[in-house]
Formats: C-alpha cells, structure tokens, sequence
C-alpha cells in the first residue's frame, strides 16, 4: 500500500481497515480505552506527518511499531511525572510551587529526557556521570577504562547534541 498524500485513498483505506484492529491491540495491552484510544490516533497522526511517500507492504506490523513507540514515551513521561509528584511531596508545604510552574518543569524534564534518549547509551552515561555525579573525565575515564580522550569525544558529541536541540 502506497501512502503519498494524506488526503488520498491510501491513507483513508490504511486507517478504515486498521484503526480498530490498532485500538482494540492497545486497549488490551494498556487496559484503559480512552488512552487506546488517543494513542491509535497518535498513531495515524504520527503517519500523516512523515510528509513523504510512504510503501507499507505490513501495514499492522507498521502501526505496531509507531504505536509501541508512544507506548513508551507514554510510560516514560508518566514516570517522570511520577518521579516529580514524589519529590514534591517530600518537600516542606512553604516550598510547594504552582501548578504553572509545575507543569513548566514537567515539560522541562520531558524534553530533557528526550535529548538524552537521542544520545547513544555510552554517551549519555558519560554525559551523566559528569552532569549529576560531578566526576572528573580522568575519573570516568578510570571507572569505564577507557581514555580520558574516548571521554572528551563523547562529551563533545553530547555537548553539541544539546546545543542543537536547543537552539531549534
């Protein structure tokens, strides 16, 4: 199936012929049927904005895949936002901030958890080692035994990845 231009055919016969399937494998494997739901949207969502001329020869193997990835930004982002609600519990009533300040910070840590999903796993745990622990290059060098020049490669590349995603 060919899928050029979203208001064509192919897109109207991909989506008539799948969405249910789609909604129905998300609602049993999440067990809510509003969030199945919304995520089979996201899903052809996700498809109409590729903006180019797709061929899809397994189309539920296709949208399983989309949908398997927003699955787990869902996941991600619910723990995050767990993760925080935790923390402010355990912080003094006096320094409970707004609910617009809340979800400021929310949004924050979605982006910064998406820009560190891009960099590659050694990167990112170098990156980290030296962002949150503190640790010298030498140290991080020592503890994954590797140069202290294979530690300034990867906090170049992951300097500059976020330069860029900051700059757009």
């Amino acid at each position: 199936m060919t899928i050029s231009d979203p208001s064509q055919a192919g897109f109207h016969q991909l989506y008539s012929h799948h969405h249910s399937w789609l909604y129905q494998l998300l609602r049993r494997k999440l067990g809510d049927a509003e969030q199945a739901a919304d995520l089979a949207q996201d899903t052809f969502i996700r498809l109409l904005n590729t903006g180019q001329q797709l061929e899809i020869r397994e189309p539920r193997a296709y949208l399983s895949t989309i949908a398997r990835g927003l699955v787990a930004d869902m996941f991600r982002r619910r723990s995050l936002e767990q993760a925080y609600l935790d923390a402010l519990q355990a912080l003094p009533e006096p320094q409970a901030i707004s609910p617009e300040q809340r979800m400021l910070v929310l949004e924050t840590l979605v982006a910064i958890d998406r820009m560190l999903d891009d960099l590659g796993p050694r990167t990112r745990d170098i990156f980290l080692m030296a962002q949150l622990e503190g640790l010298s290059y030498v140290a991080i060098a020592e503890r994954l035994q590797v140069s202290v020049t294979t530690i300034k490669k990867h906090m170049i590349r992951a300097m500059t990845h976020c330069l860029v995603v900051l700059e757009d």
